[in-house]
Formats: structure tokens, C-alpha cells, sequence
């Protein structure tokens, strides 16, 4: 007997490991849609793309109230939840205005990053000059506007796509925040 002779479990696209096989892990005799449900399986039995969207971000901080200070005091980050499981684990969560993504401080329940060590974070904003006076205000140590490299194309605002301010927060993490008005 041939490969074919192999039990059914043993054939591509058959097995238990649906990985195992097919690339887009669908099994023969499965309905289309399999496990994944019919929305999930585009015509021709090809799966659709998932789209993926970053949500949160965990920034290394060595006081989590300092932090969470500078962030919704300073920055006007809203508070989404500070919750406190135990004396070893307590998980901050904190979105800026307008932002489908939200930063994590906290210990025992994030990544164990040494505080102050990520760097390029970046902010958009629609108006990098009134960012910029919005921050001197709230006392955040901010750079000038800076023009980084040529605009790639003609724009209305000299500042757009090329418009940056630079801050760091209390542990050195760094952010940068740019312009680019075409998504206000």
C-alpha cells in the first residue's frame, strides 16, 4: 500500500491538527466556515483576512503612581482602570483623547522591562503647534517643533507629515508626538 493507505487522521487537510496540512488550517468534511464560522470564510473557501488592531502598549515605569500622574495629570490621558489584585499585582490602564490604543503601567502583571527603556513611541495629532502650546502648558518638558525630513508630497500645512515634538516621560520613556492633519 501506498501513502494513500495511511489512516484518515494521518491525510492532510485531515487530521486532528488542522495546521497540519492545509495552510489556512481547514479540514476535509468540515462545512465551509469549519470552526470559524461562515463570516470568517470568503467564497472559494479561502479565510478572509483578520484584522488586527494594536490596543494596548506596556510602558516600563519604576512608580506607578508617579506614572499614572504624568500620564492623566500631565499628558490628559484618560483613566480606563487602575485595579489592584493583590500587594504584587496592580494593572493601570490609561487612552489618550481620541486614541483606539491605550498604555498599560503597572507590576506583577505586565512584562518585567527595565523602567525608562522604551523609546519611539509616537502620538498624532492634527495640529502639532497647539499640541505643542498644550503640553508647555500642562508642564510637560517638550522639545520645539522640529521639522524632521521633506514632506513626501505638497500639503496645505508645512508642518504635515514632517511636524514633530519630543518629551519623555518621569522614567525616560520616549515619545514622540507628530502631525499629520488628514486624519482629524
Amino acid at each position: 500500500a501506498g501513502a494513500d493507505a495511511r489512516p484518515a487522521a494521518g491525510r492532510p487537510g485531515e487530521g486532528a491538527d488542522p495546521a497540519e496540512g492545509d495552510p489556512l488550517g481547514r479540514v476535509a468534511g468540515r462545512p465551509a466556515g469549519g470552526a470559524h464560522g461562515p463570516r470568517d470564510v470568503a467564497a472559494g473557501g479561502t479565510m478572509k483576512r483578520v484584522n488586527w488592531t494594536l490596543e494596548v502598549v506596556v510602558v516600563p515605569v519604576s512608580d506607578i503612581d508617579r506614572a499614572k500622574e504624568f500620564y492623566a495629570g500631565k499628558l490628559g490621558f484618560h483613566v480606563d482602570h487602575d485595579t489592584v489584585i493583590n500587594d504584587d499585582i496592580r494593572i493601570v490602564q490609561l487612552t489618550p483623547p481620541g486614541s483606539g490604543c491605550s498604555v498599560v503601567i503597572g507590576k506583577g502583571a505586565v512584562p518585567d522591562m527595565a523602567p525608562g527603556s522604551l523609546k519611539g513611541l509616537q502620538l498624532v495629532v492634527p495640529d502639532i503647534n497647539r499640541a505643542h502650546a498644550e503640553l508647555v502648558a500642562r508642564g510637560v518638558p517638550v522639545s520645539d517643533v522640529q521639522k524632521v525630513g521633506e514632506n513626501p508630497r505638497d500639503t496645505p500645512d508645512p508642518l504635515d507629515n514632517v511636524g514633530f515634538v519630543f518629551f519623555a516621560d518621569p522614567d525616560g520613556n520616549g515619545w514622540a508626538v507628530q502631525q499629520i492633519s488628514s486624519r482629524a
